[in-house]
């Protein structure tokens, strides 16, 4: 029993640990994209390749001067970021980041927690983000924070409806809420077990799922909680130093949880072809399978990034209109589509 919960909280920092790693350097590779689509160097100073600038923006934010509005709900002015930044990390504690590991004879599971209503604690922990974000710019007393928050809370809601109606035809297909279990679902070899990824069962749903998981991380197109040209700085337009830093450092939290969840729900998780076929001992697979989760992840970032520096910023009517009358009719759709192909099929 001691052995398991040493495991797990060995576990719990080494997960917090990366995660926090990765959105500092996702920054800096939000830099270098940009650059490199721009024809520019980008950061360059900070160390070789400028390979410090995280460290060096995280020192800028502690050591820069404190202010708290004299006008605002000063507890809940703190409060909001910090809701902002739990939130975001919270919800990796599903995500199953590898298979199993034998260690002294005793199975070990790279997954924090195996809950069986996974799918469901993502979205519950998702949609608390969002008060983090309606707090921040509703306690600054500030009418450009507060139409900032409003916004990013009309667009969340909006675009978690669909999203959840695009999980809906997963589950109907895979019949499970664990992140494990779907995972395990999308295994296989080259024999009779061989199973194809989510995504080849369930395209529109990816597609309307990850249009969705843009719209909940903030992100260009749908950054219209923060646009500068309308709102000066959005929902944190009052805030600095390292309670900004949150807000800032949750968003690329998010965006990393984000790509977990896609590449766990519809491309596999920590499976990669052939992975049965290959001979090596379960330890070494499950070593690999991590490797290839964390690589798939990590384009998913970067295809966040990609889309920022390519396409403009919507209009707000377009923002809600693609939300309402596009995207949860398509979800409604494909659910639809689901429910009559597994009967055509289980009949």
């Amino acid at each position: 029993m001691i052995a398991f919960v040493t495991y797990k909280m060995i576990l719990v920092l080494v997960i917090f640990t990366i995660t926090l790693a990765i959105a500092a350097y996702s920054t800096y590779a939000e830099r270098k994209v940009a650059a490199f689509l721009q024809d520019r160097v980008g950061p360059d100073r900070a160390g070789p390749f400028g390979i410090f600038q995280p460290l060096a923006d995280g020192l800028k934010f502690i050591y820069k001067e404190e202010i708290i509005p004299n006008v605002s709900n000063k507890l809940l002015f703190v409060f909001g970021p910090c809701i902002a930044m739990l939130t975001a990390l919270m919800a990796g504690v599903v995500v199953p980041w590898g298979d199993t590991v034998f260690i002294g004879g005793k199975e070990y599971s790279l997954q924090i927690t195996d809950l069986n209503i996974g799918i469901l604690y993502v979205f519950g922990v998702v949609s608390i983000g969002v008060y983090g974000i309606m707090i921040g710019g509703w306690s600054s007393n500030n009418k450009f924070s507060l139409l900032g928050a409003i916004r990013a809370s009309a667009q969340m809601i909006s675009y978690e409806i669909a999203m959840g109606l695009a999980i809906i035809a997963l589950v109907l297909m895979t019949g499970t809420l664990s992140l494990r279990e779907i995972t395990m679902q999308q295994a296989g070899g080259l024999g009779g077990d061989w199973n194809f990824w989510n995504v080849v069962y369930q395209p529109l749903g990816f597609l309307i799922f990850i249009v969705c998981a843009f719209a909940e991380c903030n992100r260009t197109p749908f950054d219209l909680p923060e646009c500068e040209t309308e709102l000066v700085g959005g929902y944190h337009t009052e805030y600095s130093s390292m309670k900004l830093g949150f807000y800032l450092f949750a968003e690329y939290i998010n965006m990393f949880i984000s790509s977990a969840v896609i590449s766990t729900l519809y491309f596999g998780g920590f499976n990669f072809p052939f992975m049965n076929n290959l001979g090596l001992d379960h330890n070494m697979i499950s070593i690999i399978g991590t490797i290839v989760l964390f690589a798939k992840i990590v384009f998913f970032i970067f295809f966040f990034m990609w889309i920022r520096w390519t396409i403009p910023r919507f209009r707000y009517d377009q923002l809600m209109n693609l939300g309402w009358k596009i995207m949860i009719p398509l979800a409604i759709f494909n659910i639809a589509l689901c429910a009559l192909i597994s009967l055509y099929i289980n009949r």
